[in-house]
């Protein structure tokens, strides 16, 4: 396969312009995500930050939960953001009633951990297979990892919590690196698709 992978994001709520300028900038073609069929016509989504609980339910009243998952399953390379990175964990430790996840990664993830709105921060973080030095992140009402399966690997850690992780091809993030304008992550993103592109066309 040639040509610029075709990313989306999904567009039920959060910063999804932000995700699609930092996509472009990585080299991919993004487009916004809110039906089934757009899901079909993309390589691989972002999971953008929000609320969880109401991403959860927009995706189940928009038909989007169960294809979404089915993707996944398949290997559609995925990356979630704050609430994405919820979404993507296989169980949550303090789940709001009616709330779902896609799944993909074996995590146990806790909401809101580093605080509330006004709590929020930014930080230097090393992101392991992100070259140039330690990413900023921006922590807006972020989860942490409270623990991963032997599956999903560790990329980083900020102040002794788990604030990246990856298994196979999905990728998650506590923080915001669409919001800084630092695109290096989404870039790993977008090499890991190229990647899974090629091993599939040989």
């Amino acid at each position: 396969m040639s040509g610029a992978p075709v990313i989306g994001v999904l567009a039920l709520q959060g910063d999804v312009r932000e995700h699609l300028t930092a996509l472009a900038a990585a080299g991919a073609a993004a487009r916004a995500v809110r039906r089934p069929g757009e899901l079909a016509e993309v390589d691989g989504l972002v999971l953008p930050g929000g609320e969880s609980t109401t991403i959860s339910k927009l995706a189940v009243l928009f038909g989007l939960m169960e294809p979404l998952r089915a993707r996944v399953r398949a290997g559609m390379p995925v990356y979630g953001t704050c609430a994405g990175m919820i979404m993507l964990a296989d169980k949550i430790l303090d789940p709001r009633s009616g709330q779902e996840t896609v799944g993909g990664i074996d995590m146990i993830v806790c909401r809101n951990a580093f605080g509330r709105q006004n709590e929020s921060f930014e930080a230097a973080v090393d992101v392991e297979g992100v070259a140039g030095g330690p990413v900023e992140g921006v922590f807006i009402r972020a989860p942490w990892v409270e623990s991963v399966g032997a599956g999903a690997e560790v990329l980083a850690e900020h102040d002794g919590h788990i604030v990246a992780v990856r298994q196979g091809n999905a990728l998650a993030t506590s923080f915001h690196p669409e919001l800084t304008g630092d695109h290096r992550v989404h870039g790993l993103f977008v090499e890991m698709l190229r990647a899974w592109r090629t091993a599939g066309s040989l």
